[in-house]
């Protein structure tokens, strides 16, 4: 099987016990699979856009981060290997998305994948960032004794074919409390609640991907939790999808304080 000529994730190594996982940050689409493209799935509008810059203090903390560089489009990391849903009985994307968050189709008639194509996505890009992003909390798990994950997110605050009404600006997900101790979500959000220009919520519509549900396991030492952020906190939500540098000042004193949280937080003291 051909591997892609160019990296499908970066990694950045820090010394911490907390490792940041952006899996759907990317943007890149490997030829193929962008000439089955229509113009709307070349748009990527579903990207969990200008994360690493939103993030880019993570350098300064010495903080570990994992990040895809290709486009969810392509796969989404945050999905189980054989798609079996994340919240039964609700609509939500798929392994390989074949339409928008709003069930626009983003491929030409015909071309999108099939059993087989989604089984060489899985291979290519899938593996490859589960097998370093586990290999990283091993790691750190070997120096601290513990890792804290912190899976990285963000989403249009309007999408009603998944949720209704307008979204929180933050957005935590433990899995109901299972992917990381009561101790640290309950830091979280006593963090989160100082900033009250913003509303939060735990365990609110996003209770956690794959990612969290799959490493986070606070009785093996590795507490997990995701981040959904609305994008109207940082950016406009229509193309071309700009930064919006004002409104990320704002923001980003929350993500640090959240990030310092993690940081600190140490499963053996009380």
């Amino acid at each position: 099987m051909t591997r892609p000529r160019t990296p499908t994730y970066h990694l950045r190594h820090g010394t911490g016990s907390l490792l940041v996982s952006i899996p759907h940050g990317g943007t890149k689409l490997p030829k193929d699979i962008a000439e089955r493209l229509n113009e709307e799935g070349r748009l990527l509008r579903d990207t969990d856009w200008h994360l690493s810059q939103l993030y880019n203090f993570l350098v300064d903390k010495n903080v570990t981060v994992i990040e895809a560089a290709s486009s969810r489009t392509v796969i989404d990391l945050n999905r189980q290997p054989d798609a079996s849903p994340l919240y039964p009985g609700s609509n939500e994307s798929a392994l390989c998305p074949t339409t928008t968050f709003d069930g626009t189709p983003i491929y030409r008639p015909g071309a999108a994948p099939d059993a087989s194509e989604i089984a060489r996505r899985l291979e290519l890009y899938w593996e490859p960032y589960h097998q370093a992003l586990w290999a990283e909390l091993t790691r750190i798990k070997s120096v601290h004794g513990f890792a804290v994950l912190l899976d990285a997110h963000s989403i249009r605050p309007r999408v009603l074919r998944l949720f209704d009404g307008v979204l929180p600006d933050l957005n935590i997900g433990t899995n109901n409390g299972r992917a990381c101790s009561a101790a640290l979500s309950d830091l979280v959000m006593a963090c989160l609640t100082e900033f009250h220009h913003y509303s939060s919520v735990l365990n609110g519509r996003f209770k956690g991907g794959a990612i969290t549900r799959r490493y986070g396991a606070p009785d093996k030492g590795v507490h997990a939790l995701q981040l959904e952020l609305s994008q109207t906190c940082y950016m406009a939500c229509d193309p071309p999808f700009p930064f919006d540098a004002e409104k990320a000042a704002l923001l980003s004193p929350v993500l640090q304080d959240l990030v310092d949280v993690l940081t600190a937080f140490n499963p053996g003291i009380r």
